[in-house]
């Protein structure tokens, strides 16, 4: 039996300045604004603010949103892109004793409604942009929204408060709670079916930002780019390693993400270290990159999807003195499980067992497995969920004794490295073998005329499924989906190659930039259907 495990009792860190747990969120954050408040730094748009002034910002949003009637427990809704507002927002609302629910601003009107309804949030703090949207989603619930700037024309009367408002009084005082508590009530991204509610409590969301700041410590990061959405749990959790810090920080915010405006920004602010998701490296490598001085950048760390091999190997060949390595994570484990050692990467590997993370690798009946030797992915950490928001059935499903069962196939080799190899739900059985998506796609992005791919299975009545690809070709490729199987054929065992390929303009992805599975099977749907 092989286990990769590093104990929760004895994880503390002489390198560090505080504990993984036992602490609100709230308390933290006055711990770190004693530690450096007015020496650590927000970057947005050109404006800079020190995290003292956020502080007290949220200091008196906590007492705006007090007097509104938000209790200790309550969820509280946002739904901005990023800008520091969104910041002060959750400080605030940590502050008081209340929950986030982080919602992303591209969220359909209906999946913004089943979360608010379903989170029952007594208020949405968005921006003029998105309010519309979240008015017609809270339409015949009893929500209140607030609005950063200006409320838009005639939103007075539908009892819109602005954030100004609420942030023009006294500043609060903390409320304790408990560190086991609800801090984060985020909605998954529902790729498979309806978004389900993850409970993260403040200690989780703690221990991951600690894990995460621990690792990279020795490392003396000063400078970060953060492009990802503050809503989507690896946003999140980055955005909470300040509280954890061990000497002043500069963070970079974007509202979203845009190719040549990261560039420009990691060359003007001398940015050390980012994090990304593969789309973004992906749109990045087809910028100038040689045109810009990146001789600050040091790492970029993607997390949230597979990294292709194609675009580390470029990355590697066009800025070879930047470290791109792979972490991995998911909403249960507040986006943390494992990281890659700094100049330690082994490619196709996510890393190892971050401090605090326990790893092993299961068999279907339950069984560890040795190194090498594929199975479900099952993590131990201080991190993990305390269970899905009013569902104890896909809670119990999920975790046992204490692991979380990810759906994830992947194996741990020799030396204790993760690679990962697909989801469990994704897997193809086709004729009886196992088909791996991820090992499809990799070989068709090798074909030259080939942007982007994805591959899900087709009930199938002879081999119970059959294999299909969704291709998105480069601009001016003249390659054929006939020509595109046969180069399949050629690199694949006649179990995995795909007898059906479909060349479409845009390949479906899901708001946070992951390739959208649930999509291309509904496109199948409809397409036998016709």
């Amino acid at each position: 039996m092989r286990i990769t495990i590093s104990a929760a009792d004895s994880i503390a860190d002489a390198r560090m300045l505080t504990q993984p747990c036992g602490a609100s969120l709230g308390l933290l954050e006055d711990a770190a604004l004693e530690r450096f408040g007015e020496s650590s730094l927000l970057v947005f748009e050109g404006a800079v603010r020190t995290n003292a002034d956020l502080a007290a910002q949220a200091r008196r949003l906590a007492t705006g949103l007090a007097d509104i009637g938000v209790r200790l427990g309550d969820r509280v809704a946002v739904c901005m892109a990023n800008c520091p507002e969104v910041l002060v927002a959750y400080r605030a609302i940590w502050r008081m004793g209340a929950a986030v629910t982080p919602l992303l601003f591209l969220l359909s009107e209906d999946e913004l409604r089943h979360a608010i309804r379903d989170s029952a949030a007594t208020l949405v703090i968005t921006t003029p942009k998105f309010l519309p949207k979240v008015q017609a989603a809270t339409t015949g619930l009893t929500v209140r929204c607030v609005t950063t700037g200006r409320a838009p024309e005639g939103a007075a009367g539908s009892g819109v408060i602005t954030f100004d408002e609420l942030s023009s009084g006294a500043e609060a005082a903390l409320i304790r709670v408990g560190s086991q508590e609800m801090a984060a009530l985020l909605y998954t991204g529902g790729t498979t079916g309806r978004a389900k509610g993850v409970v993260l409590s403040h200690d989780a969301l703690s221990a991951a930002a600690w894990s995460a700041t621990l690792a990279g410590v020795e490392e003396h990061y000063a400078v970060t780019l953060l492009p990802l959405p503050l809503a989507h749990v690896y946003g999140l959790m980055v955005s909470s390693m300040g509280l954890h810090a061990v000497q002043p920080s500069r963070a970079v915010l974007m509202r979203w993400f845009e190719p040549a405006a990261w560039l420009q920004l990691a060359q003007d602010e001398q940015v050390e270290v980012g994090v990304v998701v593969p789309t973004m490296l992906r749109l990045l490598a087809t910028q100038p990159l040689e045109s810009y001085n990146l001789s600050r950048l040091r790492r970029l760390v993607s997390g949230s999807a597979p990294l292709p091999a194609e675009i580390r190997e470029e990355w590697a060949r066009r800025a070879p003195h930047v470290e791109v390595v792979e972490g991995y994570g998911c909403s249960e484990t507040a986006a943390l499980a494992t990281s890659t050692p700094p100049h330690a990467g082994r490619p196709g590997s996510v890393g190892t067992a971050a401090p605090g993370v326990g790893l092993r690798i299961e068999d279907s009946s339950g069984a560890t497995v040795g190194p090498n030797v594929d199975g479900e992915v099952c993590v131990q950490t201080l991190s993990i969920m305390s269970g899905y928001w009013h569902d104890a059935e896909s809670t119990a499903e999920a975790l046992h004794d204490g692991w979380l069962h990810t759906g994830d196939i992947g194996h741990l080799d020799d030396d204790g490295y993760l690679f990962i190899v697909d989801r469990l739900k994704d897997l193809i059985i086709r004729g009886g073998f196992n088909v791996y998506p991820r090992d499809v796609e990799e070989v068709l992005m090798r074909h030259p005329e080939v942007a982007v791919c994805g591959v899900v299975g087709r009930p199938d009545v002879e081999h119970g499924e059959e294999v299909v690809a969704f291709v998105q070709l480069k601009p001016d490729a003249r390659v054929t989906a006939a020509e595109l199987i046969g180069f399949a054929k050629e690199h694949l065992s006649a179990v995995k190659y795909p007898r059906e390929i479909h060349l479409i303009d845009q390949l479906p992805l899901t708001s946070i930039g992951k390739l959208d599975r649930k999509a291309l099977r509904q496109r199948l749907e409809l397409s036998e259907q016709s």
